[in-house]
């Protein structure tokens, strides 16, 4: 199963497309569809208090992508 590798973000700090381990780069909003779907895994989506989605990674321990390489 796929999972992401890597984020690239806007200059408010928003991920705006991905990485995954099959070296796909797709949008944040293909992303959250196949995290729905179940294809990505080590993510899951939560809601901030604006109601904007956000993606948050599971197979770290503060739920974010800050560790990971930029796109």
């Amino acid at each position: 199963m796929e999972y992401i590798t890597a984020i690239q973000q806007n200059q408010e700090g928003k991920i705006i497309n991905v990485q995954t381990s099959t070296g796909r780069i797709i949008s944040f909003q293909k992303a959250i569809l196949e995290t729905e779907e179940g294809i990505l895994s080590g993510a899951a989506i939560r809601w901030n208090r604006d109601g904007e989605q956000l993606l948050i990674n599971t197979l770290s321990e503060d739920g974010y992508f800050p560790e990971s390489p930029h796109v």
